[in-house]
Formats: structure tokens, sequence, C-alpha cells
């Protein structure tokens, strides 16, 4: 599984989407389970996934899909494969 598989399992899990659901241009104004413990359970699994530990201000700041994988590119995760 590539990681952009990855991250698609892990936020259909954690935010309860249908995989039809899913797109990499979400927000978290267009998911009604991104509240403030579906940031938690996001930063848990991106930690789980991924192996980053994701700050709580840093999970916080997240506000779409875009930004998680901007995050995690920026700790060295490649999504170009």
């Amino acid at each position: 599984m590539n990681n952009m598989e990855k991250l698609k399992q892990l936020l259909t899990d954690v935010f309860l989407l249908e995989p039809e659901e899913f797109s990499f241009d979400l927000k978290r104004s267009d998911i009604d389970s991104w509240d403030s413990l579906g940031t938690v359970a996001m930063a848990v699994g991106v930690q789980e996934s991924f192996g980053h530990h994701m700050k709580p201000e840093e999970a916080v700041a997240i506000a779409s899909v875009q930004d998680i994988v901007r995050y995690l590119e920026a700790k060295g995760v490649s999504f170009n494969e």
C-alpha cells in the first residue's frame, strides 16, 4: 500500500467515510465527524500509520486533507508514488 492509499484508509476509518466519499480536496468543514475528537483520532492515526508524532498545536492547525499531506511531506513522507 502506498502512502496515498495509507492516508486515504486512515482518514476514511477515522472520519467514518465511505471510500467513494473521500477526496484529497476535503476540508474539515466538509466532514461532520471532524470535530475535536476526530482531530485527536487523526493525530493518533498519523503517528501509528506514518510514525510522526503530531503536536497538539499542529493537529488543531490542520484544516484539510491537503494540510495533512503537507505536514507529512515536511516530515519526509513522499506522496509522489
